[in-house]
């Protein structure tokens, strides 16, 4: 469903809000390992959200990857848009391009309300959300 930059992008942003909700920093080798992800891919993904104001980096001996306070409210949705962009909530599910209200693909109604539903619990998963269900080792991030 979700492009595989984007499963790593989730998995990490999660991560890091839990490693890193009493203040300290994770660096790249322990986020790779902590969600079972390449080094060198999580690194170039993690480059362009800090780019992007999505997750925070210090560098240095004591540098790493960290979340401000108000990164914990983002939702889902919103880092699934800014990876994958909003095809995902809007595009066919065929992938057609004239698919439309008007023109509908043979699954474009019961697509709809998939979309629909996906998109609404996206945006209502917050990133803050998933760090006490992990605390709590109620979900889980590795394999």
């Amino acid at each position: 469903m979700f492009s595989k930059t984007c499963e790593y992008a989730l998995r990490a942003f999660i991560y890091i809000a839990q490693q890193t909700k009493s203040g300290g920093k994770i660096g790249i080798k322990d986020i790779a390992v902590g969600i079972d992800s390449p080094e060198y891919f999580i690194a170039k993904i993690l480059q362009d959200l800090s780019r992007k104001g999505f997750v925070q980096s210090a560098k240095g001996p004591t540098g790493g990857f960290y979340l401000e306070d108000n990164s914990l409210n983002r939702s889902l949705a919103e880092i699934v848009k800014e990876i994958d962009g909003d095809k995902i909530f809007t595009g066919c599910g065929l992938g057609l391009k004239e698919c439309s209200e008007d023109h509908p693909c043979p699954v474009h109604h019961e697509f709809k309300s998939i979309r629909n539903n996906l998109q609404k619990m996206l945006v209502n998963m917050k990133v803050g959300d998933f760090v006490e269900q992990l605390d709590a080792q109620e979900t889980f991030l590795k394999k």
